[in-house]
């Protein structure tokens, strides 16, 4: 009785009340914007266009569109950054996109924290786990390092660290420091398309490279002991 009782009051707080209140306003602004005729989500003339027609308001749509991003796997928010990057340049998308994947991952943390594994499993179809044999510092080293570098899934990250109960602090801030470079170096790519197509290529290519050679270099050599502090079904 009592075990149930924490559960239920874990889960009903205000913390929690205001994550899912901002999720489902984001999925609300997503799924407006999905019925709309013609519009596409990973198109950068599109997003320009619907940013350009609601003003200010642009810019909360973008942040939406990312949370639910984050939230949701099947929606990718690299390919959104780099549109981004083409409508606003690198330093204001940069800031709007660094705002959205933070509360975006802040929400899965959240997630994760109150409905468990299982609820993860369901929205994932993953299973994820995190060791902290190693303690809560060293977890957020790895964390910082999966922010800076594109290893492993934000999602999946950010739902693994609330599973685990990882301190909020330690998470936020681990999260924060290290999306902010490679967030601002997507932006940062697209408002080169804009400038020159030569550069823009040499810059997609490294982070293609850096993409696949990664999680190679991790699965085979075990870099930063990621596969004993990490484990993905």
């Amino acid at each position: 009785m009592k075990r149930k009782r924490r559960k239920k009051q874990r889960f009903l707080n205000r913390q929690n009340a205001i994550a899912f209140s901002i999720l489902l306003l984001c999925l609300l602004i997503c799924g407006w914007l999905w019925v709309q005729p013609g519009f596409d989500l990973f198109s950068a003339k599109e997003l320009e266009q619907t940013i350009k027609s609601w003003g200010w308001l642009g810019a909360l749509i973008y942040i939406g569109i990312l949370i639910v991003s984050v939230v949701i796997s099947p929606i990718p928010s690299a390919p959104l950054a780099v549109a981004a990057g083409i409508v606003w340049g690198p330093i204001w998308a940069g800031i709007y996109s660094v705002i959205g994947g933070f509360l975006g991952g802040l929400l899965a943390y959240f997630i994760g924290y109150t409905l468990g594994r299982s609820a993860v499993h369901v929205l994932t179809g993953k299973f994820i786990y995190f060791s902290k044999n190693r303690g809560e510092v060293y977890l957020g080293w790895v964390i910082f390092i999966t922010r800076l570098l594109p290893v492993l899934s934000f999602d999946l990250i950010s739902y693994g660290a609330g599973i685990a109960g990882l301190s909020l602090p330690i998470y936020a801030t681990a999260t924060l420091l290290g999306m902010i470079p490679s967030t601002f170096f997507l932006t940062f790519i697209g408002s080169t398309f804009t400038v020159g197509l030569p550069l823009g290529i040499v810059f997609s290519i490294l982070f293609l490279i850096l993409l696949i050679g990664l999680p190679y270099g991790i699965h085979r050599y075990n870099w930063f002991n990621m596969k004993d502090i990490i484990q993905v079904e």
